[in-house]
């Protein structure tokens, strides 16, 4: 082959282990029974690739040809460690025995296998920590370095959270499968809070110098497309609709220089129209299911922001009506302070007020900054300068994320200003 064929060829392998790692990973699973062997494997079979595909050519099916590839290197891999285990002879012998055309490794196949994997990496054996860290790093594909810098954790950290989860799933037998019908609704659950935790980390992250890690927002709207392509179900289309929704304001939610900018102060002419459009179809087509979960009602709310041509043109009596409807469904406190700041833009600041008072008096939310900066808001526009001023101070003690520190900052420097 001469050297621009095999320079195709070498571009080629780059761009299936792109686009395909994470499938081939996921049949490898399947094959090999254990998330180690398998990921040694992948990892043998793009080298392998790498040493044969520029003098015989890309094969007519690369992911078939890595998928058999990476089932035998993985095959040898544990008859090596039968010395050390003579258990696994038999458990080699077994997947040698299963006999599989690699043909049949077609797209559904394939993605049957994905879904398997975020099944098993958000089992409730787990902890929340161990189901986000496995997931991000098995079906997405993110380096352990990327994960462990979008939760601000070290990396040894996080492999260690990594290798527990997977010793985990290997000690405890946990079955690599679609739960049955009956467990699927409890199950689901699990994994749409995962895909939810992430995105919200990337949407509005937890601490640190930034509002928004994008990239992490990206991964849970790729895993919530994933979903919905594989399991339509109406709170998966809702958490779709939501996320695309909410990031769709991504690029007017910070000034260039990072600093915070509100919900009604937003440039709406920076918001992502087609996400709009998109979120928008998919929230109605949740709410036509009739089955109107937390994510689909979320999202109803957004939608009514998102298509509001202005921070004045607002229906807020309409999202008071959908936040009733949340709370009936999934009561909270944090539902409950973001239906009174609803309150309060409909039916002025007095009654919002009174509605988080009540809640901070019964001790609800008193750890949360979110709360007492809505508080002060309240207070600040009824020209209450000094209870907004300590409120303020008070959200600014919890607060942890640094653009929104300065803004509390601001703030209580205007109100000192009076």
């Amino acid at each position: 082959m001469n050297q621009n064929a095999a320079q195709w060829a070498r571009e080629s392998l780059d761009a299936v282990y792109r686009t395909e790692s994470p499938r081939i990973l996921a049949t490898l699973i399947r094959l090999l029974g254990d998330f180690d062997v398998a990921e040694e494997a992948l990892q043998d079979a793009f080298t392998a690739a790498l040493q044969q595909w520029p003098a015989t050519g890309v094969p007519a099916n690369p992911r078939a040809w890595l998928v058999s590839a990476g089932r035998f290197k993985g095959i040898d891999a544990i008859r090596r460690r039968t010395r050390f285990d003579h258990s696994l002879a038999q458990i080699a012998e077994q997947i040698d025995q299963t006999v599989e055309d690699p043909a049949s490794w077609d797209d559904d196949r394939v993605e049957d296998d994905r879904l398997r994997l975020i099944f098993t990496c958000c089992h409730p054996a787990l902890s929340p920590e161990a189901q986000i860290a496995l997931t991000l790093r098995t079906v997405c594909g993110l380096t352990t370095e990327e994960i462990a810098r979008a939760f601000l954790t070290q990396p040894t950290t996080l492999a260690q959270r990594i290798v527990r989860a997977k010793a985990k799933i290997r000690h405890a037998r946990i079955p690599y499968e679609v739960p049955t019908r009956a467990d699927l609704p409890e199950r689901l659950d699990a994994v749409l809070h995962v895909v939810y935790l992430v995105f919200n980390e990337g949407y509005s992250a937890s601490s640190g110098a930034s509002v928004t890690r994008h990239d992490l927002s990206a991964e849970a709207i790729r895993l919530g497309r994933l979903l919905v392509e594989l399991l339509p179900d109406p709170e998966a289309i809702g958490l779709l609709a939501l996320m695309l929704l909410h990031d769709s304001r991504r690029a007017a939610r910070t000034t260039p220089e990072g600093e915070l900018v509100l919900l009604g102060d937003q440039d709406r002419s920076l918001w992502n129209r087609e996400q709009i459009a998109e979120g928008s179809a998919l929230v109605e087509r949740a709410i036509r299911s009739g089955q109107l979960g937390p994510y689909t009602l979320q999202a109803a709310i957004s939608a009514v922001h998102a298509v509001a041509p202005s921070a004045e043109s607002t229906d807020w009596r309409r999202i008071v009506r959908w936040y009733d409807v949340l709370m009936r469904v999934v009561p909270s406190p944090v539902v409950e302070l973001n239906r009174a700041v609803a309150v309060a833009m409909a039916d002025g600041p007095e009654a919002g007020l009174a509605l988080i008072d009540s809640m901070l008096a019964r001790g609800d939310l008193a750890d949360y900054h979110l709360a007492h900066s809505a508080r002060a808001d309240l207070l600040r526009r009824l020209e209450r300068t000094a209870e907004a001023a300590a409120a303020y101070r008070d959200a600014l003690a919890l607060a942890t994320q640094e653009p929104e520190r300065r803004f509390i900052k601001g703030r209580l420097q205007e109100l000192d200003g009076h």
